[in-house]
């Protein structure tokens, strides 16, 4: 390859890092890999042979086929992490009662391997929450707004007070006369 060659492969897999970066930040991406993760062992050691030498070990029991349902369900559960991350909270209660329940179906729910990256997984599936925009981002903003900066330069006192001195309006206990509660406090 040549030396233009190398940085225009650079500079595409710049943007595709970036690409990836951006859609793996909208969803809860590490809670459905770890679901997907989960999901394999405990589909996979019912129907494993191990082999030590000459003697072969197989972990055949009569759950495998619930073995192999709750192994499947999970890497889907994973995939709906992904692909659909408003159903997350769905998808991460439902993982972690599969890998509660693997425990008890599939040999220790793939020896613990996989009940432990299905319930971790889950958790970290519900309590993803999707970024907020910031506040200073040009896309929200109206001509109006963008005209106003934030220079860091402090708020303008407000009309009741005056250098310093507490004036009527600026009570923010919500307890004053003037506002009509009369020393009760408002729920909510």
């Amino acid at each position: 390859m040549s030396a233009e060659a190398q940085v225009g492969l650079g500079d595409k897999l710049g943007r595709m890092r970036q690409s990836f970066r951006g859609w793996r930040g909208q969803r809860p991406f590490w809670g459905g890999l770890l679901t997907l993760l989960g999901g394999i062992p405990i589909m996979y050691f019912p129907y494993a042979n191990l082999t030590l030498g000459t003697m072969t070990i197989r972990m055949a029991t009569t759950a495998g086929a619930g073995s192999l349902i709750i192994g499947v369900l999970l890497v889907v559960l994973g995939l709906t992490m992904w692909f659909q991350p408003h159903s997350r909270i769905f998808a991460g209660v439902a993982a972690i009662l599969l890998a509660l329940v693997s425990l008890v179906v599939s040999n220790f729910g793939g020896f613990v391997i996989g009940f432990l990256l299905a319930l971790l997984g889950g958790a970290l599936g519900i309590s993803w929450a999707a970024a907020k925009p910031a506040k200073g981002s040009a896309k929200g903003r109206t001509d109006g707004e963008a005209d106003r900066s934030d220079d860091g330069a402090p708020e303008p006192a407000a009309a009741g007070a005056a250098n310093g001195v507490s004036g009527t309006t600026d009570d923010l206990s919500g307890t004053s006369p003037d506002n009509g509660t009369n020393g009760r406090h408002r729920a909510g």
